[in-house]
This record gives C-alpha cells, structure tokens and sequence, in this order.
C-alpha cells in the first residue's frame, strides 16, 4: 500500500461525504433531516470498512475502484446520466423533506433500510469474487473470465448489486418522487452493458464462451 493510494482514496471518500451532504441538506434547509443521517451512515459507514480492508488485503483493487476516467466514448455518456440523477434525485428528497410533499411510512424506509444492507453485503461478495473488477470499462493485464460463485449465476452481478442499492436510496430518504427519477438507472445500465459486453468479447479470452455458458445478464431468469 502506497501513501499516495491511501491519501487518494481517503480525500474521495471525505469528498464525497461533503458533496452528498451538501446534496441533501441545503435543499431541506435543515441539518434536522433525519432521513439523511440514515442513508449517509447506512452509506458512508460499510463504505469506508470496505475501503480499508481493499487497502490491507487488495490495494490494486481498491486502486482499480478510484479510477473513474471511462476510455469508452458510450461509457462517458453513462457516467453523465448517472450523475445527474444522482443530483437531481437527491436535490429533490431534500425538497421533499423541506416542504413535505409526500410523506412516507416509517415501515418502506425500514425495508428499504435492510434491503440496502442486503445489497451492500451482495457487493462486498462481488469485491471478494472478482479482483479485477474496476469502474472503468477496461480489459486489464492478465485479466482472466471469473466464471465462479455469484459469476455462476448473471454475468454482472455488481450490477444487480448496485440496481438494488440505488432504488432503495430514494426511498430511504422518504421521497417517491426521487424514486422515479432513480427508475432511469436500470435503462443506463442496460446501455452500460452493451457497450461493455462488446469489449470484453473482443478483449477478453473466454468470455464468448462464458457468455454463451451463463445465459442471464443480471437477474436470473428474467434478465
């Protein structure tokens, strides 16, 4: 593990607490945003434990994970939409709050709660799985096709982890409306992987193979 490693990856982590705060406190005008204390802690907390175990056990994945310059010009495109309803998602729950538009029962944001955990841990066994996995669509020096464990069942498990993880973000900061701007994220991701599927089989040895061998994309049987 480098120095510079651990100062890029703690100043991103402290960043992006800073900005999602910023998010969601200023538009509901209040620090007495209950919600948004729970989804940053259910957020930021596993974040940073995940974080240091990459750094002791695997600093070249936690590395691959920091790297977000997309080389794919489509790749780019999706990094966009998702930031934007990232903004827009969480500009409006904050909204929310502040003018109580729609209030949700304590019982969805306690489900939604759990189902972000269940997710979460779902994303940390990815992490575990597949060393090369990056935020970057990329073929890396001696990548190899993991066909194993989660890789067994959908060929993207990570994003089936994080389709889960984002539609219950919304609704744990109690706002629907912010949950049907997060619906767009499965249809980025189906354009994400299109695009990354038609690398990966021109760049990477086997996965024609593992592709035709597991048949499901995301969702077994469904998708």
């Amino acid at each position: 593990m480098s120095l510079k490693l651990f100062f890029e990856a703690i100043i991103k982590f402290v960043l992006g607490v800073l900005i999602v705060a910023l998010l969601l406190f200023l538009p509901a005008n209040t620090i007495n945003y209950w919600n948004g204390w729970l989804f940053m802690g259910l957020l930021f907390i596993p974040m940073f434990i995940v974080g240091i175990i990459m750094m002791i056990k695997d600093p070249n994945l936690l590395k691959n994970r920091l790297n977000v310059k997309e080389k794919e010009s489509e790749q780019k495109e999706v990094v966009v939409l998702s930031g934007l309803m990232f903004l827009v998602g969480f500009i409006i729950a904050g909204l929310n709050y502040k003018y109580n538009w729609i209030v949700l029962p304590n019982i969805i944001i306690i489900i939604s709660s759990v189902i972000f955990i269940l997710s979460y841990i779902l994303y940390a066994e990815v992490l575990r799985e597949n060393a090369f996995l990056a935020r970057t669509v990329e073929v890396q020096k001696n990548q190899k096709v993991i066909d194993t464990g989660l890789y067994g069942i959908v060929r993207h498990p990570m994003y089936t982890a994080t389709i889960f993880l984002f539609l219950s973000m919304p609704l744990i900061l109690g706002s629907i409306i912010s949950f049907i701007i997060f619906l767009i994220y499965p249809f980025i991701i189906a354009k994400r992987i299109k695009n990354e599927e038609e690398v990966l089989e021109k760049e990477l040895k086997g996965y024609l193979e593992y592709k035709n061998k597991v048949k499901y994309k995301i969702i077994p049987f469904i998708w």
